[in-house]
């Protein structure tokens, strides 16, 4: 099996950023998908931490008021984007992990609802790590009480080829949930690795436990990582 490719985005990064990669990557796979005489690509995931911003979900494009989306901007501070991924609106931002594996889902023999769970387990292993308890509820994510979300999970999947991922919380400050229904769910609310009594972790730190985990959990022992200044260098020799 080749290794799981890490590529990590350092420092905050803006949302289009990751987009764009993403979606690059996704197109190698389609593209391999259509052609014999293309390979194969490995596996990967994107490891990042955004500038403050606001997604929604693909059921909720279109939908979201000019209203809403100044209130969420803040006056500039945050953006707002309309995503592919499954889920309702969410934040992302600094103090928060996120991380989108591009993976084929037959190559690692598994179902839509095999990778959700597997994103779900993944995320409550790498809190185990760091002493937090989780757990999982008849809502998506991942929570320390059943109604405290700890990790929020929205993907996309196209011809079996993955793409967006998760968002776990590590010392994101929790006043920007307040502005919103996070996910959409009333009355519940968002905690982080701070308020679990767990500080000074490091996003990148977290990321890289989080890889290992999910790395394991689809049959890879290995993972290579790959920092932005040698990605172009890195995709050039993988085509």
């Amino acid at each position: 099996m080749r290794p799981l490719i890490h590529i990590h985005l350092p420092s905050l990064v803006p949302y289009a950023t990751s987009a764009r990669l993403q979606e690059s990557l996704v197109a190698r796979f389609l593209a391999a998908k259509q052609s014999s005489a293309l390979p194969t690509p490995p596996p990967y995931i994107i490891t990042a931490e955004f500038n403050p911003v606001y997604t929604c979900g693909r059921r909720e494009i279109g939908t979201v008021s000019a209203e809403q989306q100044a209130y969420l901007r803040a006056e500039g501070r945050a953006e707002f984007v309309e995503a592919k991924r499954g889920g309702q609106t969410t934040f992302h931002g600094p103090g928060q992990l996120v991380a989108y594996p591009i993976i084929d889902l037959r190559t690692h023999r598994l179902t839509p609802r095999d990778y959700v769970c597997t994103l779900e387990k993944s995320i409550i292993s790498t809190c185990k790590r760091y002493g937090i308890a989780t757990m999982t509820t008849e809502n998506t994510g991942v929570w320390t009480t059943p109604d405290d979300k700890i990790a929020a999970i929205g993907v996309h999947m196209r011809r079996n080829t993955t793409s967006h991922g998760i968002g776990l919380n590590v010392n994101t400050d929790l006043w920007w949930f307040d502005r919103v229904v996070a996910c959409g769910l009333e009355g519940k609310r968002t905690t982080n690795f701070e308020k679990m009594g767990v500080e000074g972790k490091s996003v990148e730190e977290v990321g890289v436990a989080f890889v290992e985990e999910f790395g394991s959990r689809i049959g890879i022992d290995s993972v290579e990582m790959v920092e932005e200044k040698e990605l172009a260098d890195f995709l050039s020799r993988e085509v």
